[in-house]
C-alpha cells in the first residue's frame, strides 16, 4: 500500500519509519497540508494520511475519489475536519486515531492549571534577570477548590483522576456520565451548575456543531469571576473574541490553552521571524494572565508512537477487509 503522508514534521517520521518495519506499506512523506489547493499531490497513492489541520470538505474529497483512492487516516483522534457526510456518499473510508495515549493531554491540562496558577512561567523569566522579586505572583490552593471538567471520555476521566489527587472538589458535564469516575466522588451536573460553582474549568470535549462555541458571551456571565479556563481540546470550542472580553473585564483570571481556533495558520510552523497576521491571537499574548502552548498536548514520546502504530494498523486492517472500531464513516467500504 502506497501511503501519502501529509503535514508531516520531522519528528513524525522517525516514528513511522519504526512502526512501518512490522507493515511494511510505501511511506511518501509531505509537510504540505492537504486542502483543495495541494489536492493533486494525493494523486498515484492508495491512501492518504492527514493531520488536524488538514482540510478534507466535499470538493476535496470529490477529488481524492477521483484520484482513486478510498481510504482516508486520520492521525488525530478529532474528525471535524473531514466532511463524513460526503464521505459516506462517495465511498471513501475515514479511519482515526481514537486517543493519543489520554494521560499526555490530561497532564499537560493539569500542567498549564499550575503553570497559570502559581506564575511558574513569569518566574521563570524573571530570575533569568536575576529578578527574584516574589511581587505578583501570588498564588491559591488547589486543594479545597472546584474544578469542572467538560467533556469525560478518555482524556476527561484521566484528568479527574490527577485531580482527585489535589483534594478538589471535582463537578462533571458529559452526555454519557462515567461511572468509573463516580467512583471517585466526581459529581455530574448541568452546564449552568458547573458553570456558576467552578473555580477551575477544564475542556475536553470534542468539536461538534453543539459544543461550537460553547464558551461565549452567555456561558462566561455565569462563571465566577476570576475563573480559571483550560481547553486542550479543540480551539472552536472556545469564542475567542468572547474570551478577550472576559480578559479585559476580569471575568476570566486566569487562560490556558494548547488550542486555538485559527490554528492552522500558526502552529506546527516556526513564524520567530514573521509578523503574525492574526490580530485576535496577537491580543491574546498581551495579557500576563494568558499562557498558550502550541498543540503540543499529545506530544509526548509514548503518544508519538501510538499514533504511528495504530495508524498504520488502521490502513492494514482496512485493506484486508477487517473491521476495526477506528472507523469513523458508517461501514467499511470494499476497494
Amino acid at each position: 500500500m502506497h501511503i501519502g503522508i501529509f503535514s508531516i514534521q520531522p519528528y513524525d517520521i522517525p516514528c513511522f519509519d519504526q512502526a512501518n518495519k512490522k507493515f511494511a506499506h510505501q511511506l511518501t512523506y509531505s509537510n504540505n497540508r492537504l486542502c483543495l489547493e495541494t489536492v493533486s499531490l494525493a494523486q498515484g497513492f492508495d491512501a492518504v494520511c492527514v493531520f488536524v489541520h488538514d482540510e478534507l470538505n466535499r470538493t476535496v474529497l470529490t477529488q481524492v475519489k477521483e484520484n482513486n483512492i478510498h481510504l482516508i487516516a486520520l492521525r488525530c483522534a478529532g474528525f471535524n475536519n473531514v466532511d463524513i457526510e460526503a464521505a459516506n456518499e462517495l465511498e471513501i473510508n475515514v479511519v482515526r486515531f481514537p486517543r493519543y495515549t489520554p494521560y499526555a493531554v490530561a497532564e499537560h491540562a493539569v500542567g498549564l492549571m499550575l503553570a497559570l496558577n502559581r506564575k511558574i512561567h513569569r518566574a521563570y523569566a524573571r530570575v533569568k534577570e536575576s529578578n527574584f522579586s516574589l511581587n505578583g505572583l501570588l498564588g491559591f490552593d488547589m486543594h479545597g477548590k472546584t474544578v469542572g471538567i467538560i467533556g469525560t471520555g478518555f482524556i476527561g476521566n484521566v484528568t479527574a483522576k490527577i485531580l482527585a489527587g489535589f483534594g478538589v472538589k471535582l463537578l462533571a458535564y458529559d452526555i454519557a456520565p462515567d461511572p468509573d469516575i463516580e467512583k471517585l466522588g466526581v459529581q455530574y451536573v448541568s452546564l449552568e451548575e458547573l458553570y456558576t460553582q467552578s473555580d477551575i474549568i477544564t475542556l475536553h470535549c470534542p468539536l461538534t456543531p453543539d459544543t461550537h462555541h460553547l464558551i461565549n458571551k452567555t456561558s462566561l456571565e455565569k462563571m465566577k469571576d476570576g475563573v480559571m479556563l483550560i481547553n486542550t481540546s479543540r480551539g472552536a470550542v472556545l469564542d475567542t473574541t468572547a474570551t478577550i472580553d472576559g480578559l479585559k473585564s476580569g471575568k476570566i483570571g486566569y487562560l490556558g490553552l494548547d488550542v486555538y481556533e485559527q490554528e492552522g495558520d500558526l502552529f506546527f510552523k516556526d513564524l520567530s521571524d514573521k509578523v503574525i497576521q492574526d490580530d485576535i491571537f496577537e491580543r491574546l499574548l498581551t495579557f500576563p494572565n494568558v499562557l498558550v502552548t502550541g498543540h503540543q498536548g499529545f506530544f509526548t514520546h509514548e503518544a508519538m508512537s501510538n499514533i504511528a502504530n495504530t495508524t498504520l494498523e488502521n490502513i492494514s486492517l482496512c485493506t484486508s477487509g477487517c473491521p476495526t472500531d477506528n472507523l469513523v464513516t458508517k461501514q467499511l467500504f470494499t476497494f
